[in-house]
Order: C-alpha cells, then sequence, then structure tokens
C-alpha cells in the first residue's frame, strides 16, 4: 500500500471541505488576561485578544493559583514519579478530592489526568461491571462520553437531545429490571443550552436508573459555590455521578468524578485508565484547589462574567449577529459554512488582532458551522466594540450575512 499517498489524501480531503485544523500559536501573559501574543506565521508578533478560552473566569491567570503552584514546585517538584497506587498519591490529590466532594455534596471524589479520561473512565467502567447494563446517552453528548461509553460494552440509547419524554420512552421499552445509567450534561458546549435536569432525574428515578452528569462547562461558574447547574437548581443530591473539569473555569489541567464512596472506590480500583496512569503532576493539584477554594467563597467573579456575557450579546443582536439565543455564558455565533468560518476567523486575527477559533464539522454538524464566544471578567466594554465592529467588517468582506439572509 501507499501510506503516503493515503494519508495525504485524507488530509487533502479536510482541506477541501474546509475542515482542516490549524493552530494558532498563542503566548498567554501573566496578568494581561484576555490578552495574548499571536506569533504570526510570517514571524510577525502581535498583541491580540482572545475570544474563545475555555479560561472562562481567567483563574490560569490569579495569583492565589499562580503562588499555590510555585508553592508546590518549590516543595514537592515537578512529578509525581508513578500512578496513584505506586507511590504517586501525594497530599495535594487527598486535599483536592475532598474539597471537589464537599464543592458537590458527595461523599467522594476521584481526580483524572483530564476530564476527557474521567468520562472516559468513569462510564467506560460502571457500564461494563453492571451485568446486561443499558446506558442512556443524550443525543448531544461529548465525545469522551461517547467513548467511554462505546469502550463499556454497555447497549446503548441515545434519546433526542434535552429531551426527557422521549427518554422515558426509550427506558420504558427494556425489561425494568436491567441495570440502567442515565448520562448527559448540564451546559452543552456549542449551543450553550442546559439540560431539564429535574425532568430527567424524574425519568432516571422513575426507572431506577443511575444518573451521571457532565458539569465540565458549569463547575466553577454557576451555583452559590460554584458547584455548577445542578447546585444553582438545588438539584446535586438528585445526580448519583457529577463529574467535571480542572481545566476550564478552573484554569489548570485535570478532570474529576464525584458521589457515593463505594463507587468511586470501584472506578478506583477497576479503571484501566486510572490505575495505569501517572498521577497529576503536585503542582497541578495544588493550583486546582487554590482555584477551588477562591471561587467558592468569591461568586463576584461568577456575577461579573454574567454581566459580560448580557453586555455583548446585546451589542451583537444590535448588531444583527447570528447568535444563538443560548441561557447559559457560550455565545454560539452561526456561519453555517466551513470556509467562510474559517475565513472570518483568519480576518479577524489578521485585520483586527482578535483571535476566536473557527468550529467545524466533526465538533458539529454540517451546515452549523460557527464561532464559538465566551466572555470573561476581564473583556472590557472596548474589547467588546473592537470585535462587534470587526466581525461588522469582516462580515461585508464575506458576505456571510447574505447567505444567512438566504437561509
Amino acid at each position: 500500500m501507499d501510506y503516503a499517498a493515503r494519508f495525504e489524501a485524507l488530509i487533502s480531503e479536510l482541506k477541501l471541505d474546509g475542515r482542516y485544523r490549524t493552530f494558532v500559536e498563542l503566548e498567554r501573559i501573566a496578568g494581561e488576561f484576555p490578552s495574548a501574543l499571536w506569533h504570526g506565521p510570517t514571524g510577525e508578533t502581535r498583541h491580540v485578544t482572545v475570544w474563545c478560552s475555555n479560561d472562562y473566569l481567567g483563574m490560569g491567570q490569579h495569583p492565589d493559583v499562580l503562588a499555590a503552584m510555585h508553592g508546590a514546585i518549590d516543595d514537592f517538584g515537578a512529578g509525581t514519579g508513578g500512578t496513584r497506587n505506586i507511590s504517586g498519591t501525594n497530599r495535594q490529590h487527598v486535599a483536592l478530592e475532598t474539597a471537589l466532594a464537599d464543592l458537590h455534596g458527595k461523599e467522594a471524589a476521584l481526580i483524572f489526568t483530564s476530564g476527557w479520561i474521567s468520562n472516559l473512565a468513569a462510564l467506560g467502567t460502571l457500564g461494563k461491571l453492571l451485568p446486561g447494563c443499558a446506558i442512556f446517552s443524550d443525543a448531544l453528548n461529548h465525545n469522551s462520553m461517547i467513548e467511554g461509553i462505546r469502550r463499556s460494552g454497555a447497549e446503548r440509547f441515545i434519546f433526542r437531545h434535552n429531551d426527557p419524554a422521549h427518554l422515558d420512552e426509550l427506558m420504558s421499552a427494556i425489561d425494568p429490571a436491567r441495570p440502567k445509567i442515565v448520562a448527559f450534561e448540564s451546559v452543552y458546549s456549542m449551543d450553550g443550552d442546559i439540560a431539564p435536569i429535574a425532568a430527567i432525574c424524574d425519568v432516571a428515578e422513575k426507572h431506577g436508573a443511575i444518573t451521571y452528569l457532565d458539569e465540565v462547562h458549569a463547575v466553577g461558574l454557576y451555583g452559590a459555590h460554584g458547584g455548577g447547574i445542578a447546585e444553582q437548581q438545588g438539584l446535586a443530591d438528585r445526580l448519583t455521578i457529577i463529574e467535571g473539569t480542572l481545566a476550564k473555569a478552573f484554569g489548570t489541567m485535570g478532570g474529576y468524578i464525584t458521589g457515593p464512596a463505594l463507587l468511586m472506590d470501584v472506578v478506583r480500583s477497576f479503571a484501566d485508565s486510572f490505575i495505569f496512569t501517572t498521577s497529576m503532576c503536585p503542582h497541578l493539584a495544588a493550583g486546582a484547589l487554590a482555584a477551588v477554594q477562591h471561587l467558592k467563597a468569591h461568586p463576584e467573579e461568577r456575577a461579573e462574567q454574567q454581566a459580560n456575557v448580557r453586555q455583548l450579546k446585546a451589542m451583537l443582536r444590535a448588531a444583527d449577529m447570528p447568535i444563538l439565543d443560548s441561557p447559559s455564558h457560550i455565545l454560539p455565533l452561526i456561519i453555517s459554512d466551513a470556509h467562510l468560518c474559517r475565513q472570518t476567523s483568519e480576518l479577524l486575527l489578521t485585520r483586527h488582532n482578535i483571535y476566536v477559533q473557527p468550529i467545524n464539522y466533526p465538533t458539529v454538524a454540517r451546515g452549523q458551522e460557527r464561532l464559538r464566544i465566551t466572555p470573561t471578567p476581564f473583556h472590557t466594554e472596548a474589547h467588546m466594540r473592537a470585535l462587534v465592529e470587526g466581525l461588522i467588517d469582516v462580515r461585508e468582506r464575506l458576505g456571510w450575512h447574505r447567505l444567512q439572509t438566504a437561509a
């Protein structure tokens, strides 16, 4: 086989479709978030404003987080030197797991090297260990949840997005004695919509199912203490397992699950992707713990972010931008064409020093290509005006507003 020809054909197809991904080289600057240095392809360097970061509250730049990480490196070194079972469980891991369990009102927590791995490990392990398990998954669940369910070997049922009635219909059609897991998210990362958690819990409880809620895009951002949508709505006690990340609102890196101590012990004891992975670096755990503690005690960051979200949404609507009416902090601007979406991102960067990454298939459906805008507490009104003016300029140059009108 001509391997190179096959691989070249695959890459060419991506480019033809407008789905080829390029990396914008950025250099974050401590103390200047959301600004960064962009290193362009011809060697130029410019300050740009980042509008698509998942560091939703700028905690990756917070003095408490940085101090905790520096202190941990000075005291404990860079790595752990092993898996959690073989010399790799440090005091920082235990303290972080205790804080995360408390954040969600659960008995115990287990940390992983990423949110992707935490979903893979938890769903993959539980679905495999429960004989005859049926897993019911929201149609728009994240890739990591889908891969975990596939890995489990359990029978999978897909219910229509945020549709408890369809979930009930599917669950009613199988043997009531079968073990069941209902897996869904609170805030969906691409549309920014929020699940009807109470209604889904009603259905799951009716059928005796375990509930598994991914709060990755909500932890730190919602609830009195940053416990997510479940805390905000007073529903955390109805979720068996709540999963989250340390790499978004908490500004560091890693993932976790929280829930009953027995279930955490089962995942700890049987999940290959936990057992055979070197544990999280102590300084990451220390930084994440500082972020969790700070956001638990300081709701003002959440309030400032939400105020900025409302202001920018109003400004984008006033400019007749095709923004989805999401109830969360995620503002999807629908372009509906892969090539135009990429060109919009490129022109915003090169003409206006604004970075927003294009989102194309398979992350979103074909025809739903978009820019995913995420305001933070640190975006000023001047930043917002520059973004809106830049979008107006690019829209006129590329004509994607005509595409929207025709649709």
